[in-house]
């Protein structure tokens, strides 16, 4: 039997972007700029540090990996590959 399993490479290239703010709120006219460029694995522990009030301000850039992982990574996305990480 075949394992359907989707599977998540944690060790591909990511970066962990931010956007700038103001009033702790996502500034549009402005483009995010790179906090970390290191794994997806380690993109997402360093989200996951960040205060949650402030993780709306964050993304991460990383190879698209069907299903599961988009190319640009929500916060909501970002803490639910945290969840399931763990998991696995």
């Amino acid at each position: 039997m075949a394992n359907d399993t989707p599977h998540i490479k944690f060790d591909a290239k990511a970066t962990l972007r931010k956007w700038p703010s103001l009033n702790n709120q996502r500034r549009e006219d402005r483009i995010a700029y790179i906090v970390i460029a290191d794994t997806l694995d380690e993109c997402v522990k360093a989200f996951m540090a960040k205060p949650a009030s402030t993780r709306h301000l964050y993304e991460i850039h990383t190879e698209a990996q069907p299903p599961l992982v988009t190319a640009v990574l929500s916060p909501e996305h970002i803490a639910e590959l945290a969840r399931l990480r763990d998991f696995l």
